[in-house]
């Protein structure tokens, strides 16, 4: 006779009923309530490791900590403390299947968490999945906490490991602007204000900016992060601390900040720190802050590059495909474009996170999982922009010195390096004169005998006219009555 095959479900049951669920499941029934109730991303948690990983450190403390203060026995704490570390390591990811939007404030998050963790444990114990008379999810796995302690907890750690990696590749990016400034330092070009032609300056100076501004978000980001560094573990339902024993929240703290690596503190109002979130909207602010002004560099690469032949063409972008299906040789500036999409999204992100924190009523906010959802996917998006456009843009920058020297040599705004020589009313009438006859500024100051050949090619030269090097004696103006009568500019 045929030996018995295995059986293809087990049976879960919860509050509402029971369920059929896979045999080979790690997760349980109410996992499947949520997967059956809120398929609208279409994208599980499991698409941000850091987030998984986070919960499975709030567990892994959360069981040593039981453990240490005696309301779990060693047997199972150690069971859950070891099933925690292979999720942290890596395993088991694709069994966190519910969706990054869930109501419920995050419990279904924690609850397919506790079923993971504990099936996995039961499997290392010899004991079959579902086994939950042995060690349940919710009275072993779960002890002393709540979904409003462990899911605040866990997103605010996953986001620090998170932004982790983003300010690897911001500073890679700063890196590689700062690498074109190295570059592009003696060549001059015309500065521009309001689109308009101004005063020179050189291109390393333009690029040199560029990668400042980024080290300033860097700053920025770093500093907000020390927001995500206060939890509430301990504070389990509402911040009351109901059913928790009095020294599990300083010990769940010792053993996190020894997992996560982070330095991390319990807040001093626990009731508070349930229901704010706060914290969330300035972080997001602060990735906001460094979208838009990625952006801004972004257009500035844009118009620089624009032509090749009828725009700017100060610089070359990387040729990276086919830009038009009708127009042969056309190439587009794509990947500024597409981190500019990144900059518009990420701004749409934190008007999501700002609505979201402002409608949390009374002692809980219900829409951390949107909160969540929105600021990983802002650094993870933000991540792979800046790496697309470091390696596949700004590495690959040229400048086109020949045109740049050109537009500095015909450009009038060279005139304003000669006014503390030869007036404001002496220059504006030079200025005007060789917009009109297109005749070079340095010839029309020499032929109107206000300078010499000599003087007037040292005040223009590269250094003076980027301000790497200054005036600083006390020079003589030239009136405007001194000049030749047809110099002077009309009145009226």
């Amino acid at each position: 006779m045929a030996a018995d095959a295995p059986a293809l479900t087990r049976t879960e049951t919860d509050s509402l009923g029971s369920m059929e669920i896979p045999a080979d499941a790690y997760w349980g029934i109410h996992t499947a309530r949520a997967e059956a109730n809120f398929p609208i991303t279409k994208r599980p948690i499991s698409v941000y490791p850091d987030l998984v990983r986070a919960l499975a450190m709030v567990k892994q403390a959360s069981a040593r900590a039981n453990k240490e203060i005696g309301v779990i026995d060693a047997e199972r704490a150690d069971l859950i403390d070891r099933a925690a570390q292979r999720v942290i390591d890596g395993e088991f990811h694709d069994e966190f299947r519910v969706g990054v939007i869930q109501g419920g404030a995050g419990t279904s998050t924690n609850m397919n968490a506790n079923e993971v963790i504990t099936n996995i444990a039961l499997e290392m114990a010899g004991r079959e999945k579902g086994d939950y008379d042995f060690l349940s999810p919710i009275d072993h796995t779960n002890r002393s906490q709540s979904t409003n302690d462990v899911y605040p907890t866990a997103v605010k750690i996953g986001l620090s490991l998170n932004l982790r990696s983003l300010l690897d590749e911001l500073d890679l990016l700063r890196r590689s602007f700062l690498d074109k400034a190295t570059e592009f330092h003696d060549i001059l070009k015309v500065g521009r204000t309001q689109l308009q032609d101004a005063v020179p300056m050189t291109l390393g100076q333009e690029f040199h900016g560029f990668a400042t501004t980024l080290g300033e978000d860097h700053s920025r980001l770093t500093e907000n992060a020390s927001l995500l560094t206060e939890i509430n573990m301990g504070a389990t339902a509402i911040g009351t601390g109901i059913t928790t024993h009095p020294d599990y929240a300083p010990t769940v703290l010792k053993h996190l900040r020894e997992i996560a690596g982070l330095d991390l503190s319990t807040a001093t109002d626990l009731v508070e720190a349930t229901s704010d979130t706060g914290a969330f909207m300035s972080f997001s602010s602060s990735l906001k802050r460094n979208a838009i002004k990625l952006s801004k560099i972004c257009n500035d690469l844009r118009l620089l590059s624009s032509g090749p032949q009828a725009g700017l063409g100060e610089i070359n972008l990387p040729a990276k495909q086919a830009g038009s299906s009708i127009m042969p040789g056309k190439v587009n500036p794509v990947i500024p474009e597409a981190v500019n999409q990144v900059a518009f999204a990420v701004a749409g992100a934190d008007v999501t996170v700002t609505m979201a924190v402002e409608g949390g009523q009374l002692q809980l906010n219900a829409f951390e999982p949107v909160i969540a959802h929105s600021i990983f996917q802002s650094i993870t998006w933000m991540r792979q922009a800046m790496w697309t456009l470091r390696v596949n843009c700004v590495e690959g920058i040229t400048a086109n010195r020949d045109r740049l020297g050109a537009m500095v040599g015909a450009s009038v705004g060279v005139v304003t390096a000669l006014t503390p020589f030869i007036g404001y009313a002496a220059s504006a009438a030079l200025a005007k004169t060789a917009l009109l006859t297109n005749r070079n500024v340095a010839d029309l100051v020499v032929e109107a005998g206000l300078m010499s050949r000599e003087e007037v090619m040292k005040q223009i030269s590269p250094a003076r006219l980027s301000g790497l090097e200054t005036v600083t004696a006390a020079i003589p103006v030239i009136a405007a009555e001194d000049l030749p009568a047809d110099d002077v500019p009309a009145k009226g």
